[in-house]
């Protein structure tokens, strides 16, 4: 924690104690401290109580909720604020909904009444370099635990501890022990686990952070503080659960432990549970990260945490969810999620809408479950820009600089420089700021966002009336010669995540002119209309060329089309693939001979054109590779050959007259050394008229 930050809150405690004193009838110093200054900040949190919203009717809002059912106040609505404190030592300013500024404890309130019940806090060990530098990430130290715990305490919320056992950031990419533990013998290390625990619980409990439940590791799936094995781990885990329990029972307390996975969309996501129950580990809370753009359907989170409360008796819960609400980088650092990511499922609009709906639509997968299905917690929300990059201003370079100088004084980017001396291979190489706010619940500016209220909203919903959000182009292929039929209706996507179909006018003399044109790209103006509302529309229409010959690539089951004659050659899916998953593979260490064939029933007459792909290698000098096509018996031939691994040739047969009802065959023939090798891919006919 920062100094000034200390004096601040000192001087806010001290005020707190004059006013407790004027309303107690002066009581003395001794009578309201006990023995200690931290005593006496105990004394100062008097938590609010906390919000209910059971029972709420619908409210007014831009955004369209439709309730949870059976959404209760002990379901756990909450957000990891764990950069928070990082964030307005940086100059970061939060607002309220009116505009107005907040200060520490206003932030938390406004939390409080949009709906959240419970704050979420990371804790490492000692996130600072040798120099007391800050690694980043928020310096999610003890102390900053305490000091975001007692806001939201006093705000009537309750309190999760992180505990990732780590200097650092720990997930399934990285699981390193503290600094101090890094030489530790085994059992050193498990009892170094066991006193942190306790004396951060007991260090967080005498400071009146109200604490209910603790996170034992942070997506874990592949370690812990540096160990990997599994058994190792969940020794681990006891050691910290002991802890637990012994602070519960010492402070006659509840405070449930959470084990922490991620992943639910793999088929072996069930195994963690059954190895937790295998090795008896005792915990409360099995958690998982759902992060919809990563880990498959909200249908499939149900049925995951559904076995495993069923199976093992636990309740469960979504540790992190997120959603982005804008495709703009706020602060130059780049964004984590966006349009232009690869492998990712962006199955909700890009707007404070989508946001909403993805956040609503994980609450409901977890309350599904059943009383099992306790709650979900929002990652970072407050993790916003610290000064406002725009690529297109003139000063952009200046505002970029600005926030590099600020992420490494105060910690507020995801690493800083000086997280190097730890995380060699990852903030070593790519420090730098928030890779995360364009999935804040804030505006870059520090404005709230509408989505934020989805934590209240799920209880009686909104009043926002169902509408079209966006009508989206669509894209078509059709062949040369082959008619193009466009659909009549169209896909709308709702406010409320769903779609309806609508009708569509498209512009005919464009289709026509497309048809006409051969093969290419084109794109064809529609008109989409829904009560009286048009929406434009875009078809891009891909006219290709008709490839007659069929299964070219050998990706179909069906195989029948083509005739194989020769060994050590079949379709096989590996690395040696053109295109899709499959290939014509060949390997024999005899002589290698083979002719594969296909006859092509009911082509047009004109002229054609025929072309396949090889690679390969250790054909010897006298090797034969040939492609060939037969009409009506008359041969036409290209000769190839194959020279290394992926080096694919490209032999065509150009120029092949066929007349009407004629007997076509096309093939390859192959004659080669002992011990060739290679692949035919993606066999093509093309009508060049």
């Amino acid at each position: 924690m920062k100094k000034g930050v200390k004096r601040g809150l000192s001087l806010i405690l001290l005020l707190s104690l004059i006013l407790l004193s004027a309303c107690s009838g002066n009581q003395s110093e001794t009578d309201i401290s006990g023995e200690n200054e931290e005593e006496e900040n105990i004394d100062a949190i008097e938590a609010a109580p906390a919000i209910s919203f059971e029972g709420s009717s619908a409210e007014d809002s831009d955004i369209y909720i439709v309730p949870v059912e059976g959404m209760s106040d002990e379901f756990i609505r909450g957000v990891d604020v764990s950069s928070y404190l990082s964030e307005i030592e940086s100059g970061v300013v939060y607002k309220d909904f009116e505009g107005n500024e907040l200060n520490e404890e206003g932030f938390f309130t406004l939390l409080a009444q949009s709906g959240v019940n419970c704050v979420r806090i990371r804790v490492w060990n000692d996130p600072y370099d040798k120099d007391k530098n800050s690694y980043g990430g928020g310096h999610n130290d003890l102390d900053t635990a305490v000091t975001l715990g007692k806001w939201a305490t006093k705000a009537g919320m309750q309190v999760l501890i992180d505990f990732h056992y780590s200097d650092f950031w720990a997930d399934p990419a990285k699981q390193k022990a503290p600094k101090e533990w890094a030489h530790y013998f085994f059992d050193e290390k498990q009892q170094a686990f066991h006193d942190f625990t306790k004396e951060s619980l007991e260090t967080l409990l005498d400071a009146g952070v109200n604490v209910t439940m603790v996170q034992i590791g942070n997506e874990i799936n592949n370690g812990l503080t540096g160990e990997t094995d599994r058994s190792k781990i969940n020794m681990l885990i006891n050691k910290g659960s002991s802890a637990v329990r012994e602070i519960s029972q010492e402070r006659n307390k509840e405070i449930r432990i959470v084990i922490h996975f991620t992943n639910p969309e793999s088929s072996s996501f069930s195994d963690y549970a059954e190895n937790l129950e295998a090795e008896n580990v005792d915990y409360d809370i099995f958690a998982t990260s759902y992060y919809p753009f990563w880990h498959g359907t909200t249908e499939n989170l149900t049925k995951q945490l559904s076995l495993i409360a069923g199976t093992y008796g636990k309740q469960v819960m979504v540790a992190e969810t997120s959603y982005i609400y804008t495709n703009e980088d706020g602060d130059g650092q780049g964004n984590s999620v966006s349009l232009d990511t690869a492998g990712i499922v962006l199955n909700y609009d890009i707007s404070v809408q989508g946001q909403a709906n993805a956040v609503r639509n994980v609450m409901e997968a977890v309350k599904e479950v059943g009383e099992a299905g306790i709650g979900v917690f929002y990652w970072e929300p407050a993790w916003i820009p610290v000064q406002v990059y725009n690529a297109a201003d003139s000063n952009a370079a200046a505002v970029l600089t600005e926030n590099k100088k600020l992420w490494e004084q105060y910690g507020s980017g995801w690493a800083s420089s000086y997280a190097g001396s730890y995380d060699a291979n990852d903030a070593g190489k790519y420090y730098g700021g928030s890779s995360w706010d364009n999935q804040a619940m804030f505006d870059f500016e520090g404005n709230p966002l509408e989505s934020l209220k989805v934590f209240k909203y799920v209880f009686g919903g909104t009043t926002a009336e169902l509408s079209i959000v966006r009508v989206d182009n669509i894209v078509l292929e059709s062949g040369i010669g082959q008619e193009v039929v466009l659909p009549g209706q169209v896909p709308a996507l709702l406010n409320s995540n769903d779609t309806k179909d609508i009708s569509v006018n498209w512009n005919q003399e464009q289709l026509e002119a497309a048809q006409a044109g051969g093969a290419g790209i084109y794109e064809i103006d529609g008109i989409a209309e829904d009560d009286g509302t048009e929406y434009p529309v875009v078809c891009e229409l891909e006219i290709k060329k008709v490839n007659y010959i069929k299964n070219p690539g050998f990706e179909d089951a069906d195989m029948s089309m083509w005739k194989i004659d020769g060994k050590g050659i079949d379709k096989e899916a590996d690395n040696n693939k053109l295109s899709g998953e499959y290939s014509l593979k060949f390997w024999s260490a005899d002589v290698v001979s083979y002719t594969v064939e296909q006859e092509i029933q009911g082509i047009p007459a004109g002229n054609y054109e025929l072309g396949a792909f090889l690679q390969g290698g250790d054909a010897g000098s006298d090797a034969v590779f040939e492609l060939y096509i037969t009409v009506n018996g008359e041969s036409f031939t290209a000769q190839t050959g194959v020279t290394s691994w992926q080096n694919w040739d490209n032999p065509v047969v150009a120029d092949v007259q066929i007349p009407e009802g004629a007997q076509v065959i096309v093939g390859v023939r192959a004659q080669a050394a002992p011990g060739a090798w290679g692949a035919w891919d993606d066999f093509y006919l093309y009508s060049m008229e």
